[in-house]
């Protein structure tokens, strides 16, 4: 009996597995074979394309003034990785303060932060706007850089502050009694024994920029201040000269940049979402 519910509980687990599977792999080689079809029209994509063709590809970085995909592509990995840096200082920020010290509102703020991270990003666009417009920012990379830092901070200070708060109070107090400032506590001692969780904020702050579409259309009116997203919605936003399998070749290369940070973060990046997720 034992043997049948447990053979009943893994074919279950298997079948979800696999369906799970399939729904993330099936779109990926839809993409990855769309790149290589000829011409633009879905009617003649197929996951194995008969002729495959890197034309696409060669389209993209032939650096036409209509598709200057290559400028999208620093734009975006520019803002990333200006938002990633810029996101693993605050929070590392925040985060020490909240875990190590105690100050009027700190409870209530952190709920606050919980909050904002139910509220759309759609309902701020057009105080964004006008905020960017009063600035003199429009198509300002450092302002949406600014503005995905700042979105990044509640929901990561949580994360963080969760991380921190287990790693033991004691090793603090040593370090104050051999004379150490919180200044030399925080950067040789908490931010060492933090990478764990500093991989998961930099993961995040890299990936946001790379998906996010709603925003950076809204600061970024320009076509060489774009960002990938925004470009390659208009690849197939055209109603008479829409190229999905470009689409498809220039959706394929985001992936790249994705892949190196993870590739370099691994290590620490499972542990320190698990730990950061039920700690606090």
């Amino acid at each position: 009996m034992r043997n049948r519910s447990r053979l009943i509980r893994l074919t279950l687990s298997y079948g979800v597995l696999i369906v799970m599977s399939i729904m993330i792999l099936y779109p990926l080689a839809w993409t990855i074979g769309a790149s290589f079809n000829p011409g633009n029209s879905l009617i003649s994509t197929s996951i194995i394309p008969k002729n495959p063709t890197l034309a696409h590809y060669k389209e993209l970085f032939e650096g036409s003034a209509s598709l200057p995909y290559g400028q999208w592509y620093v734009n975006s990995v520019k803002i990333s990785f200006f938002t990633m840096v810029g996101a693993i200082i605050s929070v590392s920020f925040t985060g020490y303060a909240f875990s190590r010290f105690r100050f009027k509102g700190k409870k209530n703020t952190l709920t606050v932060f919980l909050l904002l991270q139910m509220i759309p990003q759609f309902s701020a666009l057009i105080a964004l706007f006008v905020l960017a417009q009063m600035l003199d920012m429009v198509n300002s990379h450092w302002l949406l850089i600014l503005l995905y830092i700042g979105g990044l901070i509640p929901m990561n200070t949580y994360l963080m502050k969760g991380y921190m708060d287990s790693i033991p109070m004691e090793l603090d107090e040593s370090a104050r009694i051999d004379g150490a400032s919180f200044t030399r506590t925080f950067w040789q001692i908490i931010m060492p024994l933090s990478k764990p969780m500093l991989a998961v904020v930099a993961m995040n702050g890299f990936t946001v920029p790379l998906g996010d579409f709603v925003l950076s259309s809204v600061i970024l009116r320009k076509t060489e201040a774009y960002t990938l997203p925004i470009g390659l919605f208009n690849l197939v936003n055209e109603v008479m000269g829409a190229s999905y399998t470009t689409f498809a070749a220039g959706a394929i290369l985001i992936s790249i940049p994705i892949a190196i940070v993870f590739l370099l973060l691994q290590r620490n990046f499972v542990s320190g979402l698990t730990t950061g997720g039920t700690k606090g």
